[in-house]
């Protein structure tokens, strides 16, 4: 069955799994990736620690969409980033729109 980009988009969803400090993401009813977090209690600021892409989904641009999506999510709930991971550093170095909730040192 061909999918159409608006049937795709629909079946694309990214949740925050704050049980497992990570955000999930899914392309229908299958898990393909995440990105893990650690929250500080000194402030307000959040690391993101690593993102995986599983290999039957990589190199298509998911990491991207997870990464773009946990930034909205952060932007909207007033977070500062600390990008660890390198994937994040590379995302944000490609996406300076969004350098603005990068923590300062």
């Amino acid at each position: 069955m061909e999918h159409t980009s608006s049937t795709l988009a629909a079946s694309v969803r990214i949740v925050d799994n704050a049980e497992h400090h990570r955000f999930d993401l899914f392309v229908g009813d299958d898990l393909i990736g995440i990105l893990g977090y650690r929250q500080s209690g000194s402030d307000a600021s959040v690391a993101f620690m690593h993102t995986v892409v599983t290999e039957d989904f990589g190199d298509r641009g998911w990491a991207g969409v997870l990464v773009r999506g946990a930034l909205n999510t952060a932007r909207d709930r007033g977070w500062s980033i600390r990008p660890v991971c390198t994937y994040v550093q590379r995302y944000l170095a490609r996406n300076p729109e969004f350098l603005d909730l990068v923590a300062p040192d």
